[in-house]
């Protein structure tokens, strides 16, 4: 049975320090960046040590999840999309002031600087082209037309997988968490729909054997121990978004509160051939999942989906953002380690090969 983790790892405080230290003007470029390669070295150590089939950078060296392509760009302002959570914290986007767009970082560059430090095989995370379309101002921007900048941000969306798999990279997640956001700001589906037809243009760039792997991955969201659309029901997302055109799909299901109703609902449209990797493990909450547990959640699982296409995951990454620091690696990894074990003891009951990439 496959196993994945989803991305991000939070980052040792001593990064933390480096990075608010180096904005600040207090060390140089030189230093930031022997702080960034210590703790991309061990973060792929302590990885490999969780006995995790396929490992992540933990987006050590991305501001965040969604903003590493930014990086460098000159043509942003900072009043973008405004993204609430529960706890009342919020998120913001950019605003694109001209055109035209193009990423000024592309994951490629992550997936080669932890490729020489592992032989395991590397999963890459990528935003999702349907996440920066919202960069587009909704007032337009004059002599740079909307469908101008969605082609070429499909361009840079479909270089940004292809260079991560050409970099190697064993599968390729696109990060797809507005998702169910979209559902809470359009309940029609009417948003959504218009993301997947985006997100889909990129997929269709690929072949078929490229998709299988490829992922998607959706969440309600998780920063500083909180939710932006925990409350959206997964009924009015799943039938969509399993209707997109790739391989993996990575779903958040450790903190549902009635999985399997949810459950049920992937068997009804997942089609031949998709993988879905349910969440074993819940990121928000700082208890330490037992190995016992997950197997448990796997079995629930593998009683409703077909075991052939069931794989793991966490329900969503540790710290997508880089300055959240609710969650600490000492917690983090022995969850990592917990969905390992447990995902293993699972499929020896179940009769299949243990967790595999």
């Amino acid at each position: 049975m496959k196993t994945e983790p989803i991305g991000s790892i939070p980052r040792p405080p001593a990064l933390i320090r480096a990075i608010a230290a180096f904005q600040s003007g207090q060390i140089n470029p030189v230093t930031l960046a022997a702080a960034y390669k210590a703790a991309l070295e061990d973060t792929l150590e302590r990885f490999a040590e969780t006995g995790s089939p396929i490992i992540t950078d933990g987006e050590q060296t991305k501001p965040s999840f969604a903003t590493y392509p930014l990086s460098g760009l000159e043509n942003l302002a900072p009043d973008g999309v405004v993204i609430p959570f529960a706890d009342g914290h919020t998120r913001q986007l950019p605003r694109l002031t001209e055109g035209p767009f193009r990423y000024g970082v592309h994951t490629a560059q992550f997936t080669s600087a932890a490729r020489t430090l592992t032989t395991l095989p590397i999963k890459q995370a990528v935003i999702s082209a349907s996440a920066l379309s919202l960069l587009y101002p909704s007032s337009g921007l004059p002599g740079y037309p909307q469908d101008v900048f969605l082609s070429e941000l499909v361009d840079e969306a479909e270089e940004d997988i292809r260079g991560a798999l050409q970099a190697g990279a064993a599968v390729v997640q696109i990060d797809f968490t507005e998702a169910r956001l979209s559902l809470k700001l359009d309940p029609s589906g009417g948003l959504l729909r218009t993301f997947i037809d985006l997100n889909n243009q990129v997929l269709d760039r690929f072949t078929s054997e490229e998709r299988t792997r490829i992922g998607v991955h959706v969440c309600p969201g998780s920063d500083r121990d909180s939710w932006h659309s925990l409350d959206v029901d997964y009924a009015g997302l799943l039938p969509d978004l399993l209707g997109m055109n790739a391989g993996r799909f990575y779903l958040q299901m450790a903190s549902e509160p009635d999985k399997p109703r949810v459950l049920r609902i992937v068997k009804d449209v997942l089609r031949p051939g998709q993988l879905v990797f349910i969440g074993v493990i819940d990121p928000i909450n700082p208890a330490i999942e037992t190995a016992e547990l997950v197997r448990e959640r796997v079995l629930e699982a593998a009683s409703i989906l077909p075991v052939e296409q069931l794989g793991t995951t966490d329900d969503c990454g540790f710290s997508p953002f880089a300055d959240d620091t609710s969650t600490a690696r000492e917690t983090a990894f022995p969850k990592i380690r917990a969905r390992v074990a447990g995902t293993a003891r699972a499929a020896q009951q179940l009769g299949l090969i243990s967790a595999s990439v």
